[in-house]
């Protein structure tokens, strides 16, 4: 469905309890129509929380006091099975931007992308941050199906103060390289950072502009020790009409639902705003850590298959089948 830059601002900025039920409905049934009752899911595995970034909203930011950790390719691999074996569809491969991993030249995560791949027959994305051209080439030659990397917003001004120091355009054109390497490419907002409703209606029509086979928003969450730490996370009715809005621009888009800002209890809203897809999965008691919400609903078992599957069970939906997945990637474009 087409919605000119106008009209998404008008939905952006309305709170028309007719209106927004309408649109959540449509997005419900436009996701029913392309797909069924089938929910993908996604397991995280967020391997190390070394950066080179100071991104003012992110935890992890390079000048932050905190203990972190950089887990073996061994321990990674031994998540991804489990999460595998609990019945996630892909494995999404998260890093912050590790100086270590740049030295070595990623020979490591490409190692593990391929043992994913051809060992346990499994999609991975991957999350590298931005890397030279012949990383991305590295990553897609070991067979990585998915490179995220989120702009978090596409008005420039509010890029350079949520992104210190880093580039706008070489960002953008490390994931526009990775698609022309065929890599599917993920593209993310975030939520409540200063952003206006027209700098969300931009972002929108930018990440159909770019091909994004997946789109993502998050909710900001303060985050203690960064230069955000005080600032509110916004009202979640934002997420959920761009959510909805991008299952109505974007029908066959890959959308997530993702338990690190709410955690097990935000998945429902999400769902019915027209989400397809449940991301941050981590075992409990693993010793990985999610990104907006480290520890929330991680050790009491809150982020995994079974407890979401209770949850799609009561609304009629069900987690997907591995081959399920892949018939999406292969047939719906």
């Amino acid at each position: 469905m087409d919605f000119s830059k106008e009209e998404l601002v008008k939905i952006i900025r309305s709170d028309d309890p007719e209106l927004l039920s309408e649109l959540f409905r449509t997005a419900r049934d436009i996701r029913k129509e392309v797909q069924g009752n089938k929910i993908f899911a996604y397991g995280f595995v967020y391997f190390t929380t070394y950066c080179r970034n100071n991104c003012n909203f992110c935890y992890y930011r390079k000048s932050n006091g905190i203990e972190r950790y950089r887990k073996k390719a061994d321990e990674i691999l031994e998540i991804s099975k489990s999460l595998i074996d609990s019945g996630v569809n892909l494995i999404d491969l998260t890093m912050g931007e590790d100086p270590a991993y740049h030295e070595e030249g990623f020979d490591t995560l490409a190692q593990i992308v391929r043992t994913i791949k051809e060992e346990y027959d499994t999609p991975v994305m991957v999350s590298p941050g931005v890397v030279d051209k012949e990383i991305i080439d590295k990553l897609a030659d070991a067979g990585a199906d998915f490179y995220a990397l989120y702009q978090e917003t596409h008005n420039r001004r509010l890029f350079s103060q949520l992104r210190v120091g880093q580039d706008y355009d070489e960002r953008m054109n490390a994931k526009l390289y990775a698609k022309e390497k065929g890599m599917f490419i993920e593209e993310g907002l975030l939520a409540g950072v200063g952003e206006s409703e027209e700098d969300i209606a931009d972002s929108l029509l930018i990440m159909g502009e770019i091909g994004a086979r997946q789109v993502r928003v998050m909710s900001f969450i303060p985050q203690e020790g960064s230069p955000m730490e005080s600032c509110r996370t916004p009202d979640r009715m934002e997420e959920l009409k761009i959510i909805a809005l991008m299952r109505h621009l974007y029908p066959t888009a890959l959308i997530p639902a993702s338990l690190d800002v709410d955690g097990i209890k935000g998945l429902k809203d999400r769902i019915n705003a027209g989400a397809n897809l449940i991301t941050s999965i981590i075992p409990p008691k693993s010793g990985f850590m999610g990104v907006a919400q480290n520890t929330m609903d991680v050790d009491e078992g809150g982020r995994t298959v079974k407890e979401a599957a209770a949850i799609l069970d009561e609304m009629g939906l069900r987690i997907a089948e591995k081959d399920e997945y892949r018939d999406f990637l292969r047939e719906v474009k």
